[in-house]
């Protein structure tokens, strides 16, 4: 018998960062039920679509990317549809440079957080736990401010080109 459970959760999260608003965090968790039996670990290229059009539609605005090198965000079909949009561009940042990803600063915060000194008694705690988590640094943008300030980058607007 194995001490370790064979459940696994993940999360696909977006900082979203405008000059001059509040910075915004939108995220999707997701328990895999079915790993066990070969199926995926992972978030699919279509639920990072889904995700985006759901950013898009929340933001009302267009949104640059700048993603890490995960497979599933290189993968072709998903560079294929943010190709065919008109509403995103997107932006790989260096390879092995996690420390240039706000995101990373929201999972660092979300383990000292909502996981810190807990012992969960079944996945549907973690899970509940991990949602409560993520909306509580959600309503706080001047978290969501900090970790991009933790990376060094700022948000600047692209210049107008001249005429």
């Amino acid at each position: 018998m194995r001490g370790r459970s064979q459940r696994r959760f993940s999360i696909a999260a977006l900082a979203c960062y405008k000059q001059g608003e509040r910075s915004r965090l939108i995220f999707r968790p997701k328990r895999h039920v079915d790993h066990k039996r070969g199926g995926r670990r992972s978030f699919t290229w279509t639920e990072y679509r889904d995700l985006l059009i759901a950013a898009h539609q929340q933001l009302g605005a267009p949104i640059v990317l700048v993603w890490d090198n995960l497979n599933v965000h290189r993968d072709a079909r998903l560079r294929a549809f943010i190709d065919s949009q008109d509403w995103i561009s997107c932006h790989f940042l260096p390879a092995y440079a996690p420390h240039l990803n706000p995101v990373e600063g929201i999972w660092s915060l979300l383990r000292r957080s909502s996981q810190a000194n807990t012992a969960f008694t079944d996945p549907d705690h973690l899970m509940r736990a991990l949602r409560q988590g993520l909306r509580q640094i959600q309503y706080r943008s001047s978290l969501i401010d900090g970790c991009l300030a933790g990376t060094g980058l700022i948000v600047t607007t692209p210049r107008q080109q001249s005429q």
